[in-house]
């Protein structure tokens, strides 16, 4: 619920007084993180003013197969120790759940599916993907597998339609290859990214 962590942020930010934010979203989280963002936008809550550096790790930013895909989606969510809270949110077909199918940050009676909610100004926004296969020798990479849950283009927010188009330059986006959903939480590649982009800068 990007309210409920708009106003944790906040509580936060009043009880420890700090000079910059950043966050770090996997799945779903990198969801609720933008949701979260614009709710702070809209509140002109403070702790927005913090906000330094956003990622997302194999988010649906575009939707993905978890609302989509029924039953194979709760057996394959069911396999991972770190997915036994995503397993019973996907069963039970909540709103929440449901607005993934589109990728949606605000509540579907706020506005309609499809409504663009654009990467925050003044953030460095990063993405990574993951995928199954190993790296091809060319650069094709878009005709790569996703990884098992999120398709590549959904995880660094690429579509065909412009106004859809999250636009993270390709400097912002990485790939991790022969890996599925949850080796997003514990490859040293992603790891090694993320002090990357969250060392404090001069």
């Amino acid at each position: 619920n990007g309210a409920l962590l708009a106003d944790l942020l906040a509580r936060l930010q009043s009880l420890w007084p700090i000079g910059s934010l950043a966050i770090v979203g996997h799945s779903m989280g990198g969801l609720v993180a933008r949701a979260a963002i614009d709710v702070a936008e809209q509140r002109a809550l403070t702790w927005r003013e913090r906000l330094r550096t956003l990622v997302c790790l194999g988010t649906p930013h575009l939707g993905a197969a978890l609302e989509r895909g029924g039953h194979w989606v709760d057996t394959l969510l069911e396999l991972s120790p770190y997915a036994a809270p995503f397993a019973r949110l996907g069963k039970s077909r909540s709103a929440g759940i449901t607005d993934l199918r589109h990728g949606r940050l605000r509540s579907s009676g706020r506005t309609q599916a499809r409504e663009r909610v654009a990467l925050p100004h003044g953030v460095d926004c990063y993405a990574v993907a993951a995928t199954r296969a190993e790296l091809p020798a060319t650069n094709a990479t878009h005709a790569l597998p996703g990884d098992g849950l999120v398709s590549l283009a959904s995880a660094w927010g690429e579509h065909r339609d412009p106004a859809r188009a999250l636009g993270l330059p390709d400097t912002h986006k990485r790939l991790l290859p022969a890996a599925n959903h949850w080796d997003l939480l514990s490859r040293s590649e992603v790891a090694e990214w993320l002090v990357d982009w969250l060392r404090p800068t001069a």
